[in-house]
């Protein structure tokens, strides 16, 4: 496992106290999952397994925090261990050990990737406003697959032929301007 220097830099900052804490329970978890990446989540360092969260780490001004996910976390403070004040607070190096391996063996195998979906068919209504305007077709061929399905859909999604043409009006408009389906909803 790599180290993330922000986690270094995330130890060095926290209280005295805390530093100690960290810095143990970081060393453990490198010992139980070795394969375990470490990142920031939430402003927290946090070791993850196959893109998802084992346990995190907090520091705050008088006590720290482990969160082993998959794990009951209705205890005192944030996390399953309750509020940390010293290396005293924390159960034997064993057992923690033990509790971040089941924590990892609970969040089981990666997640698999969902398959695209398919292209929609352009509707020929579409097609024929696309091909009188010749901006706005090298705009909808130009955008992202995603992008294309979201006038296709809602150009399809109208129920009255009057609403659907003036959905492809619109969409023609908004193409030769190079606009988005969505593109209200984008940050300025």
């Amino acid at each position: 496992m790599t180290r993330d220097p922000r986690i270094d830099d995330y130890i060095a900052k926290a209280p005295a106290f805390a530093q100690p804490i960290l810095a143990h329970v970081r060393a453990l978890v490198h010992e139980a999952l070795p394969e375990a990446e470490e990142g920031i989540k939430w402003g927290m360092p946090h070791f993850i397994l196959g893109g998802r969260n084992v346990v995190g780490l907090a520091a705050f001004k008088a006590h720290a925090a482990v969160v082993i996910h998959h794990e009951d976390q209705s205890g005192e403070g944030m996390g399953s261990l309750g509020k940390l004040a010293s290396l005293a607070d924390l159960p034997p190096d064993g057992e923690l050990v033990a509790r971040i391996r089941a924590g990892a063996a609970a969040v089981g195998t990666p997640r698999p990737k969902r398959a695209p979906k398919p292209e929609l068919p352009v509707p020929s209504d579409l097609a024929a406003a696309l091909d009188g305007a010749p901006q706005a077709r090298a705009v909808f061929d130009g955008f992202a697959p995603s992008h294309r399905r979201e006038y296709i859909e809602w150009i399809t999604g109208a129920k009255r032929a009057e609403t659907r043409a003036g959905r492809v009006a619109q969409a023609i408009e908004w193409l030769a301007e190079g606009r988005k389906r969505n593109w209200k909803y984008d940050k300025c």
